[in-house]
């Protein structure tokens, strides 16, 4: 589990442990891991190991993957995610450079580290995170997103027969302190597009228990990407601006 200390991250490590997996979170802060693996502990029992890493650099994401390429991991979570407040041309590229490599180099590099053990088990899962942002124009991040959600896409058609499943979930905005981390102002958005953290991961393992390659949590959302898919680029991007 990436991003495993805040937002979704953490409601899917709470899931997790109540239904008594063992865990292995992944971080960058590692007294909140610690912290948050004591109160998983506390709560659920079981294991709970964690792995500080910032996903960012070349020397984190290895250091997941070693560990992912050397023990049985049935189900990775790619979780962890970057956003940036402000537009493409104003934000340095350095800090496009953190967000193209947590968001779509890491999830890669783990997802490569990992499938060779699950085929050759014949069983286990990827979980990539994504966003609703990968279905309209919106920057890099849906960008970053929108590559999330083809990449997955084909591995779940690649590899399904061989017993290793692949979904990605794509919320709307959910309450967590992303946006404010991020220091962007919410306060105009309408009560109804918020979804609550633990409803969503509740949502996503069932969609991965049964099978789903995209799921789109709620019927708000589901309705408003088909519309999004049916809405010329242009408008998408008028409206992508006031969200």
């Amino acid at each position: 589990m990436t991003g495993a200390t805040a937002g979704i991250g953490l409601a899917f490590s709470r899931a997790l442990a109540a239904r008594g997996d063992d865990l292995v979170l992944v971080a960058r802060d590692e007294d909140r891991l610690d912290r948050v693996a004591e109160e998983l502990l506390s709560a659920y029992g079981g294991e709970v190991r964690v792995v500080p890493a910032d996903l960012a650099t070349d020397d984190g994401t290895e250091r997941v993957a070693e560990m992912l390429r050397e023990e049985a991991i049935d189900l990775l979570v790619n979780n962890a995610g970057h956003g940036t407040r402000t537009s493409f041309l104003a934000t340095p590229v350095a800090d496009e450079d953190v967000s193209l490599d947590l968001m779509v180099r890491a999830p890669m590099r783990l997802c490569h580290a990992a499938l060779p053990g699950m085929l050759d088990r014949r069983r286990g899962a990827v979980l990539n995170v994504a966003s609703v942002a990968a279905f309209v124009p919106r920057g890099t991040y849906g960008a970053h997103k929108a590559w999330l959600v083809s990449f997955t896409r084909w591995l779940s058609v690649r590899h399904r027969r061989r017993g290793v499943r692949a979904m990605v979930l794509c919320p709307g905005l959910v309450r967590t302190e992303f946006h404010q981390r991020m220091q962007v102002d919410v306060s105009s958005v309408p009560r109804w597009m918020w979804l609550d953290a633990d409803r969503v991961v509740r949502d996503a393992l069932t969609d991965l228990s049964r099978g789903v390659i995209v799921s789109v949590p709620s019927r708000r959302y589901q309705v408003l990407t088909r519309l999004a898919r049916l809405t010329p680029p242009s408008a998408a991007e008028r409206f992508s601006r006031r969200g």
